[in-house]
């Protein structure tokens, strides 16, 4: 059994960088095990299908204009997540969209799939995040955590005597 944590967007454009910067945040913060891989996914799209072969569990984060307050967190399932892209408010988002179905035409989608997104305020160039969106942050992990301790992994905080182990897939890592 295995998870695959997939974090999109734009770290250039404010709060469409939320899904990079909780993978930054997951990984500084947390000690995964093996099974659990993290990925920064960046604004890409079908080249990520390689990194689906094997996963059992796909949680994505990513910015979600859903028309709630800015910095809601929300979660959806199964097969209301491609359709939660259909309202794209990045490029990127035409990407993943595209990478979703391709996984389920090729029989390479994972068994489960998740989205966590937080409603964003800006997406203004610039670098971090509108106030509301960086207050968001510490429940979207959590609630990151939390669907991976659902699934059966174990999921702890790192320590010092308890330090965290490098599960990046960055760019160039997995796969090569």
């Amino acid at each position: 059994m295995s998870a695959l944590v997939l974090g999109v967007g734009n770290v250039l454009l404010l709060d469409e960088g939320i899904g990079i910067r909780a993978i930054e945040e997951l990984q500084r913060r947390y000690d995964f095990p093996d099974e659990v891989h993290l990925l920064d996914g960046g604004t890409s799209g079908i080249e990520l299908l390689r990194f689906f072969d094997g996963v059992d569990h796909l949680i994505i984060i990513d910015a979600i204009s859903a028309g709630k307050p800015p910095g809601t967190v929300m979660r959806v399932e199964g097969d209301d997540v491609p359709a939660t892209f259909e309202t794209r408010i990045t490029p990127h988002q035409l990407g993943l969209s595209d990478l979703l179905a391709t996984a389920k035409l090729t029989d390479v989608m994972p068994g489960r799939l998740v989205l966590f997104g937080v409603e964003p305020k800006t997406m203004e160039s610039g670098l971090g995040f509108s106030p509301e969106v960086e207050g968001a942050l510490e429940k979207l992990m959590g609630h990151v955590v939390g669907e991976l301790r659902q699934l059966g992994y174990t999921v702890g905080k790192c320590t010092e005597e308890r330090p965290c182990r490098s599960l990046f897939w960055g760019e160039g890592a997995a796969g090569d």
